[in-house]
């Protein structure tokens, strides 16, 4: 499918799918959105030092940027084990108009944009002592068959409801849901009701939050027993 570059409302750049109508972020800001979401919401929830992250897709490789930036400027984590799925990578000149790069101080931060899209997929890569990053290119429902260890935080960023409906839909939230550790976290923009209903189904606690810019609310998910 076609996609363009367009830039949102903090300055930082999204995609735009011609076909589907749909921005892999919020138009209100990609960047505010994923810390918002993914960080604030997501990975400063955990009072844990070993993290292993499940990331529902890779994308633009944002959500991996600001963890990234996270771990670093924080320099607690002893351990952050990254995991994304992805069927459909960006190519590399969408990568170079991105210019994600350009949104952090931290030249790491900045060096490392360039090089999470041109890592192996299905291999381990180190980005920094203690930051571990694995890509699989695969359909999220080939979730259950990828050899992970227990998943602390989910970053549940799936294309929205309206233009893909099977990805929220339980299926996928209890093939994600088995890769969890009990008292693990997922975080996820969405707050449809039919979502949270089928996590408490799940055996989650269920809590909406503040939403992000332009988002009223948003949805975390705290795994309290093995799923049904």
């Amino acid at each position: 499918m076609k996609r363009t570059i367009k830039s949102t409302a903090d300055g930082s750049k999204t995609l735009f799918i011609n076909e589907l109508n749909e921005n892999y972020h919020s138009h209100h800001g990609a960047l505010q959105e994923a810390k918002h979401v993914f960080i604030d919401n997501g990975l400063n929830q955990l009072d844990i030092w070993e993290i292993n992250i499940l990331e529902l897709g890779f994308g633009t490789g944002l959500n991996v940027l600001v963890t990234f930036d996270e771990f670093l400027r924080k320099g607690k984590y002893l351990k952050i084990r990254y995991f994304t799925l992805e069927k459909y990578p960006i190519s590399s000149e969408e990568v170079s108009a991105l210019d994600y790069s350009d949104l952090f101080l931290d030249e790491r931060t900045k060096n490392s944009f360039q090089k999470i899209h041109e890592l192996p997929w299905e291999m381990p890569s180190e980005l920094a002592p203690g930051f571990e990053l694995t890509k699989f290119q695969c359909d999220f429902t080939q979730l259950p068959q990828l050899s992970l260890p227990e998943i602390h935080l989910v970053y549940y960023d799936c294309f929205g409801a309206r233009v893909q409906p099977d990805l929220w839909e339980k299926p996928l939230f209890t093939m994600t849901a088995d890769k969890m550790k009990v008292g693990g976290l997922l975080t996820t923009y969405s707050s449809k009701g039919s979502v949270r209903r089928i996590l408490e189904e799940l055996n989650f606690n269920v809590e909406k939050k503040q939403g992000p810019p332009g988002k009223r609310e948003m949805i975390n998910a705290w795994k309290k027993t093995l799923s049904l």
